[in-house]
C-alpha cells in the first residue's frame, strides 16, 4: 500500500510539472505559431495558438533571411555586444569578486559595502551620470558606450565573491610555496574551480545584454548601430506595423539564448545553488 501511495504521489508530481511546463512554454508556442501566419490574420486574431492550417507558411522567415538586411545588421550588433560583454564582465567581475573573498586588505569591507549599495540602486538613477560620462568620453553611438557600464557588474561581483568564499585557501598557500605568482594562482588554480559560477553568470549576463533595450536606445543613434531589441521596436510606427516580421524576428532572437543555455546548462544549477549559499 505504501508503495502504491508513493507511485501515486510521483505520478501526480510529474503531471503537475508537465502542466507547469506547458504554462511556461505557452507564450513561446503562441509566438512560434503566430510567426508562421500572415499579417492580415495576425491583425484579425492576434497572437494565439489557434490558426488556420491553410494560412501557415514560412514567408516571414524567408523575408528575414533574403531581404531582412537591417535585421541581420541588428542581429550582428547584438551578438557582438553580448559576446564582448560576457567575456569582459566574467573576466573583470570574477577577479574583483575573487579578491574581495580571498585577500585581506585595508578597505575590503568598505569596497564590498559599495558593491552592495550600487547593487540596490536602480539603473535608471545611474543613467544620467553614465550618459554624461559617455558624452565627455566622446563614446556616443559606439559599441563601447553600450558595453562599458556592464564590464564590472555589481551583481556579478557579488555572485563571484559569494562563490569564491568557499574556495580552499590551502591551494593558494601551496601554490605560493611552489613559486606561483598571484595571477598564476588565479588563472591556473582558482579559475577552473570557479567554472560553475562562470557558466551560471555567463547565461545571466548574456541574457541581460541580449535583451537590453533602454541603455542602447539612449547611447546609439544610427540605424546600422542599433541592437536587435531597438531595431525590432522600429518596425512599429504610426505609418505601418510589420507585425508578421516583428514576431518572426522575435522568435529568431530566442535562438542564441537557447544555444547559450545548452552549452552551459551543466553548470548552471550547480553554480546558482552553490554560489547562493556560501557566505
Amino acid at each position: 500500500m505504501k508503495k502504491k501511495n508513493s507511485s501515486l504521489v510521483a505520478w501526480i508530481t510529474n503531471l503537475a510539472f508537465v502542466i507547469l511546463s506547458f504554462i511556461a512554454l505557452f507564450p513561446i508556442i503562441s509566438l512560434l505559431i503566430s510567426s508562421l501566419r500572415p499579417s492580415s490574420e495576425l491583425m484579425r486574431n492576434g497572437i494565439s495558438i489557434t490558426f488556420d492550417p491553410s494560412s501557415i507558411s514560412l514567408d516571414n522567415y524567408t523575408y528575414i533571411f533574403t531581404q531582412g538586411g537591417n535585421y541581420w545588421s541588428w542581429f550582428t550588433n547584438s551578438l557582438v555586444i553580448s559576446a564582448v560583454t560576457i567575456v569582459l564582465s566574467l573576466f573583470f567581475s570574477s577577479m574583483v569578486g575573487y579578491a574581495l573573498a580571498l585577500y585581506d586588505f585595508k578597505g575590503r569591507n568598505l569596497i564590498f559595502g559599495f558593491v552592495l549599495f550600487i547593487l540596490m540602486v536602480p539603473f535608471e538613477i545611474l543613467m544620467l551620470p553614465l550618459f554624461q560620462l559617455m558624452i565627455s568620453m566622446n563614446l556616443i553611438n559606439t559599441y563601447t558606450a553600450v558595453i562599458l557600464p556592464a564590464v564590472v557588474a555589481p551583481v556579478a561581483v557579488f555572485f563571484f565573491r559569494q562563490y569564491a568564499v568557499g574556495l580552499p585557501k590551502e591551494l593558494m598557500d601551496s601554490a605560493r610555496i611552489d613559486g606561483a605568482t598571484e595571477y598564476g594562482i588565479f588563472f591556473k588554480i582558482m579559475l577552473p574551480l570557479m567554472a560553475p559560477s562562470m557558466a551560471a553568470m555567463a547565461i545571466l549576463q548574456g541574457l541581460g545584454s541580449w535583451n537590453n533595450f533602454l541603455w542602447p536606445l539612449i547611447v546609439l543613434r544610427s540605424n546600422d548601430m542599433f541592437t536587435l531589441p531597438i531595431g525590432l521596436a522600429t518596425l512599429l510606427t504610426p505609418y505601418g506595423n510589420n507585425y508578421d516580421i516583428l514576431i518572426a524576428g522575435s522568435v529568431m532572437t530566442i535562438v542564441p539564448i537557447i544555444i547559450l543555455f545548452i552549452f552551459f546548462q551543466r553548470y548552471f544549477v550547480a553554480g546558482l545553488t552553490v554560489g547562493g549559499v556560501k557566505g
